[in-house]
């Protein structure tokens, strides 16, 4: 796949999108992103944002598998993997694949499923596999998981690890749309927008704009950039724990992705500077001063050190 093609690819899937997701183009551009550098997406917001409709949009302009989960305090690990039953008539035991096993799949309210639960999910999104009885899966390629959660009710709620959230390349707030769009919204016809959507991409297309992104040319001084923007995290007063090495990666791959979205084979510094908050925000933890402010707080730490990490020329 040329560069070239890739870009009307991606051009159509965002229009698609945007058909669903009025007047934030910011969040259709970061969603596609996570898609095109192999990772996964936290979607953080109050509800009736549009956090499942942005989910059940990109999954509807896919021609690709696509599972919902809700997650709740009684879900199992088993109920989100599969599991291992007897066949009594061929005397062997069978595995059943769970709702995991898709191309897309919607981890809707992740933070009210136990700690077990959300463990469960660490090795797919880690390894693109599961284990189930010694035995591993791999699961469909591509794979990404895109999670929801309400970070206003914490009631019946078990806040995300630190091995989980350092493991979804990008956190992003939908937010509210603005009163021409939601006038849009309100007055539009009562059919479920979602359900219109016809695919305008394959999953063997989005497999290849993957593969296109890893080639994306960054140099080194971009690298740098990357490395000292890290390491202010790891020296700032205000935060506990910076980004790991896994961040790291994360921002460099995101760049990537984002220098293809835009039409480009090459990196630019504005590529990291615009992914910085939404890839590591997330990831840090911020002084006991600083806490209370929640992910608010982290976003307008990692703001701070962008201003005070000089961007190369």
């Amino acid at each position: 796949m040329k560069f070239k093609e890739a870009s009307k690819q991606i051009a159509a899937l965002t229009s698609n999108l945007s058909m669903v997701i009025k007047g934030k183009p910011d969040v259709i551009g970061l969603a596609v992103t996570a898609l095109l550098a192999r990772g996964h997406l936290l979607i953080e917001d109050v509800p009736g944002v549009g956090k499942t409709t942005l989910a059940h949009g990109l999954a509807k302009s896919i021609n690709c598998g696509f599972q919902r989960i809700q997650f709740t305090s009684d879900l199992l690990p088993s109920d989100v993997i599969g599991v291992t039953v007897y066949n009594q008539a061929e005397h062997s035991f069978d595995f059943r694949p769970g709702p995991l096993f898709a191309n897309i799949v919607l981890a809707d309210e992740i933070n009210r499923a136990t700690p077990r639960t959300q463990s469960a999910l660490l090795e797919a999104m880690n390894d693109r596999q599961v284990s189930v009885d010694r035995v591993t899966y791999p699961l469909p390629r591509p794979f990404m998981l895109l999670a929801t959660q309400n970070p206003v009710e914490y009631a019946g709620t078990f806040p995300l690890p630190e091995s989980q959230l350092d493991r979804f390349t990008i956190c992003l707030k939908v937010g509210y749309p603005d009163s021409v769009y939601e006038r849009e919204i309100i007055r539009s016809r009562p059919v479920d927008a979602v359900e219109d959507l016809l695919p305008v991409v394959s999953v063997e297309d989005v497999g290849r704009m993957q593969e296109l992104a890893r080639t994306v040319e960054v140099e080194e001084d971009l690298v740098s950039y990357i490395l000292s923007i890290a390491a202010a995290t790891r020296s700032h007063r205000g935060i506990r724990l910076g980004a790991s090495p896994r961040a790291t990666k994360a921002l460099y791959t995101a760049a990537q992705a984002f220098a293809l979205a835009s039409g480009r084979d090459y990196c630019i510094p504005d590529d990291i500077k615009s992914l910085a908050v939404p890839v590591l925000a997330h990831r840090l933890i911020p002084s006991e001063r600083a806490a209370d402010d929640g992910v608010e707080g982290a976003r307008h730490l990692m703001e701070e050190i962008l201003s005070g990490v000089n961007v190369p020329v």
